[in-house]
């Protein structure tokens, strides 16, 4: 079988070396496309493609019509909305991710993104601290429970909000995290909101002024999950509302240049998705794809499937 391994950003060499192990010393053959520049690019290499593993990089309904061969896509990484699960589905290709690989890396940045602004982006001024105060996570996957051990260390209360957390509250106690019933009791209950929810059609736009509007007037809100969660519109009310609301977000949302030019040091965003940019996140993720695919191909292994099957 032929393994693509398509991305525009490119795993590190170290994970690029174990995962070609992995896949040759399962017989497999293995193709690499890096730093690529025009989507014709990754079209012509996944047109042979048995398999393809990628990063950010999107795999919509043209690149699966056009790849006859393809079985199996696996995105490096817990999020998966880069691939067009319909199309995999109407065209038989099983689509994974490899949730878990990149929970510490993210939980890391959270914390770093929190205490940039909880001490006022280190300017010298006079800031606040973690201790004692009401994390909410909204979400409770991989990443959420790793930041909740995080905050344990730093002394925080922590709330979270999910719903089969909501149906099963005790899921919260190895965590010491309580278990709210809604969205808005998590916000009303907060001072500082975590954002680890996927984006799709439920999601997007769904951090909206009625939920932030609950928080406290310093509330803060970190967003490593998706630019699209949040109504950029309402992000902007707010704040232009309470002049001690921060927000910080990990990709640059629409409006970043009147955001940071109103907001200064009370608003924070990354250049580019840096969530799981980490060497160990790296190998990890890139790793755990390449032994998903092979396991498909050995004993159709798709424990980790995100799509339907038609």
């Amino acid at each position: 079988m032929k393994f693509l391994i398509a991305t525009e950003k490119p795993f590190a060499p170290a994970a690029v070396k174990q995962i070609r192990e992995i896949i040759e010393n399962a017989g497999h053959e293995t193709v690499l496309l890096e730093r690529y520049t025009d989507k014709n690019e990754l079209l012509h290499a996944a047109s042979t493609a048995d398999a393809i593993i990628v990063r950010s990089d999107v795999i919509d309904k043209e690149v699966l019509d056009t790849a006859g061969n393809l079985k199996i896509v696996v995105r490096a990484g817990a999020g998966y909305d880069n691939v067009d699960l319909h199309a995999a589905t109407a065209n038989n290709i099983c689509v994974m991710n490899t949730p878990g690989q990149n929970s510490n890396a993210v939980a890391e940045l959270v914390f770093g993104m929190l205490l940039y602004l909880a001490r006022c982006s280190f300017d010298g001024s006079t800031g606040s601290e973690l201790k004692g105060k009401r994390l909410g996570l909204h979400a409770f996957g991989y990443i959420g429970k790793q930041v909740a051990k995080i905050a344990n260390g730093f002394g925080m209360e922590v709330l979270a909000y999910s719903p089969s957390l909501a149906l099963n509250p005790e899921k919260g106690k190895a965590f010491n995290v309580t278990a709210v019933q809604s969205p808005g009791e998590l916000y009303e209950k907060s001072e500082i909101i975590s954002l680890h929810m996927p984006a799709n059609d439920q999601t997007r736009g769904s951090i909206d002024y009625d939920l932030l509007s609950k928080l406290p007037q310093k509330g803060i809100v970190i967003n490593t999950a998706r630019k699209e969660v949040v109504n950029e519109a309402d992000m902007l009310r707010i704040m232009e509302e309470r002049p001690g609301f921060k927000y910080a977000t990990d990709i640059k949302p629409v409006n970043h240049d009147k955001m940071a030019r109103k907001f200064g040091n009370r608003y924070l965003a990354s250049a580019k998705k840096c969530g799981a940019q980490t060497s160990e996140a790296n190998v990890n993720a890139g790793l755990a794809a390449a032994e998903q695919i092979v396991k498909f191909f050995a004993d159709g292994d798709e424990t980790f499937r995100v799509n339907p099957i038609k």
